[in-house]
């Protein structure tokens, strides 16, 4: 596949864009969950908020997770177009389907399993970069695991300092931290899941000779990936969002706060690695942990479970349709 005609380019990173938009849109959820449960922010003031720290995240974070994303999954010799469109229809199936049934998958595992089944039916198993896939799968059980650990902490720290004030007002000092961590959860989630699609972007630009060569993330990648997430961010999908803020825990205040924190950490972590997390893994292991702070029966381990379930089987399920997508491209 040579050099692609302009307006098929400009569909593809409209497809990228798309994209972007429906991550924002599924994970609108995890940077809000914990405040709204919590009725420390009405849902519309709460998606605005999430939606601004979303699209200042570019000025924090460098584009590392974008070039793992570009050429740390496959290899970027291998990826044209018809890939590219095949990771990008598997990653938006897969996110459509668990949106729809109100499961938070991780849209970041979906296009790295869209690019994996694309790439694979491209070129055989030798296009994967297999450092990249191992680095990515073994953030699958350390982010929630992470969030979950610091969570516990942070729920111990909070209740140590909080020991000789009362209830309402450690409700109110805490009110007032959530907004705090909720906006640093909502800069990590937009530092690393809007460089994902950057990465794709970039990529495809890259094995289109539009680079110059040398493989980088243009700017105007960059804040059209931020404004399509925090676009997607502002029409909030409220089926997650009931399924992160009530049904897996309940949440007060210091324990929205120590979950977002938790979560925050984390990513800022996997940001600065590089390392594609799932920004909906992160928060719910940090739910998790704090429920299971006060008692391991506070968690409703079914809920819990059937998410995990929904984790192990996100990449492989995304890269069967991104397969058979990159096949159908060659029809054409």
């Amino acid at each position: 596949m040579g050099h692609l005609a302009f307006p098929l380019l400009v569909a593809l990173i409209g497809v990228a864009l798309l994209f972007d938009w429906l991550n924002g849109l599924h994970d609108a959820a995890n940077s809000i969950a914990t405040v709204v449960s919590t009725r420390v922010l009405k849902p519309q003031y709460a998606v605005a908020w999430a939606a601004f720290f979303n699209f200042i995240a570019f000025l924090f974070f460098g584009t590392h997770v974008a070039s793992t994303v570009g050429k740390g999954i496959v290899d970027a010799h291998v990826i044209d177009a018809g890939v590219i469109f095949g990771a990008l229809m598997g990653a938006i199936v897969w996110n459509v389907l668990t949106w729809v049934l109100g499961i938070p998958s991780s849209s970041s595992h979906a296009l790295v399993g869209g690019l994996i089944g694309a790439g694979t039916a491209k070129a055989g198993l030798s296009a994967v970069v297999w450092s990249g896939v191992i680095k990515t799968a073994a953030a699958i059980v350390l982010s929630p695991t992470i969030g979950l650990l610091l969570a516990l902490v942070l729920v111990l720290i909070v209740a140590w300092t909080s020991i000789r004030m009362t209830p309402l007002q450690v409700d109110r000092r805490f009110r007032k931290l959530q907004l705090v961590s909720a906006s640093l959860y909502s800069l990590g989630h937009g530092g690393n899941d809007a460089q994902k699609t950057m990465g794709i972007i970039a990529v495809l630009l890259y094995s289109q000779g539009m680079l110059g060569g040398e493989f980088h993330v243009p700017l105007w990648v960059v804040l059209s990936c931020q404004t399509a997430m925090g676009l997607g961010t502002l029409m909030g999908g409220w089926k997650i969002v009931h399924t992160m803020g009530s049904k897996i825990t309940r949440l007060t205040p210091p324990q929205g706060f120590c979950a977002e924190t938790g979560g925050a950490i984390t990513l800022f972590l996997a940001t600065l690695g590089g390392i594609p997390v799932s920004t909906t893994h992160t928060i719910t292991g940090a739910i998790v942990g704090v429920g299971a702070s006060r008692r391991m029966s506070a968690v409703r381990w079914n809920v819990a479970s059937g998410i995990v379930v929904a984790w192990v089987v996100t990449i492989p399920a995304a890269a069967i349709v991104g397969a058979l997508f990159y096949e159908l491209t060659r029809l054409f």
